[in-house]
């Protein structure tokens, strides 16, 4: 397939490499496209999110939208900044006429019984507006009726690096979260890459959240 993928951080990283690894072209949009690095069947585009006009253009001809876009942690205007981007790529996706969607969240909208664990006292204030904002747009998201949209939310506990590797095995949930005999949601983000392919190729949960989890 002809892949458009938005954004380059933590988890778009993996998905470059999962998605070229299995065949796929791959178009990153990005802000600053030298931050990715040269690989076949990998096209780097310069894009802002917020110009919606300009990004449909550049999404035509697409056969899915992978959208990792991430407003920044440390971000003072997170919030504001998620919920506009994430709406304009929305939008931009529509206008170019790419009907499948997948969209990446956050953990903070699946429930444990009828709470949700961003409204939880223990939730980590660093992290609370990055995942209200997510939880605010999957309610937005879950109204489209245009777009074969797909909203996925990682494990609560999602590693990279020297602790990140890569089993190609996993379960999957839709509106709580998927934990281990140890009581942890947990995986890497080598395999929240995985997941996110696996669907794009064998889709399962069309106008769906789902979460996923070993």
């Amino acid at each position: 397939m002809k892949v458009a993928l938005i954004g380059a951080g933590f988890v778009g990283t993996q998905l470059i490499r999962e998605l070229t690894s299995r065949g796929h072209q791959v178009t990153v949009l990005v802000r600053n496209t030298e931050k990715i690095e040269a690989a076949n069947g990998v096209e780097a585009v310069k894009s802002d999110v917020l110009h919606d006009q300009e990004l449909a253009e550049k999404l035509k001809g697409h056969d899915a939208v992978i959208n990792a876009f991430n407003a920044g942690w440390t971000n003072p205007n997170l919030y504001n900044d998620f919920m506009e981007g994430s709406q304009a790529i929305q939008k931009a996706v529509k206008e170019s006429g790419v009907k499948r969607f997948i969209t990446i969240g956050g953990a903070g909208s699946l429930y444990i019984g009828e709470q949700q664990l961003v409204d939880s006292p223990d939730f980590p204030e660093a992290y609370k507006a990055g995942a209200t904002a997510a939880r605010d747009y999957l309610n937005i998201i879950r109204k489209e009726e245009a777009l074969d949209w797909t909203f996925f939310s990682p494990a609560i506990e999602m590693h990279q690096g020297t602790s990140g590797v890569r089993t190609g095995n996993y379960r999957t949930g839709t509106e709580n979260p998927v934990f281990n005999k140890e009581g942890r949601s947990i995986m890497s983000a080598e395999d929240v890459a995985v997941v996110i392919a696996d669907e794009l190729e064998n889709p399962k949960f069309i106008r769906q959240r789902f979460t996923a989890a070993y």
